[in-house]
């Protein structure tokens, strides 16, 4: 049996910038700004669209909204 299990790529939820920063009750601007800055977890980049999983924003919202590094280090 595999240690590690793939989740079917059709129950991860992948959300825009501007899905995210309404999450954040921020704006897609600033969420962009965050980005580039290393204040929030890491896109994914699919085709020419970046997108975030939603998992990643929620766990990242419950450690209290860490840089990227010590996010990633988890």
């Amino acid at each position: 049996m595999d240690a590690k299990k793939q989740v079917p790529s059709s129950n991860i939820q992948m959300l825009t910038a501007k899905e995210a920063g309404q999450i954040c009750k921020i704006s897609k601007r600033s969420w962009f700004r965050l980005s580039a800055s290393g204040k929030i977890p890491s896109p994914v980049r699919i085709g020419g669209s970046v997108r975030w999983r939603l998992s990643d924003i929620e766990s990242w919202l419950a450690m209290g909204c860490p840089d990227r590094k010590i996010f990633d280090a988890r």
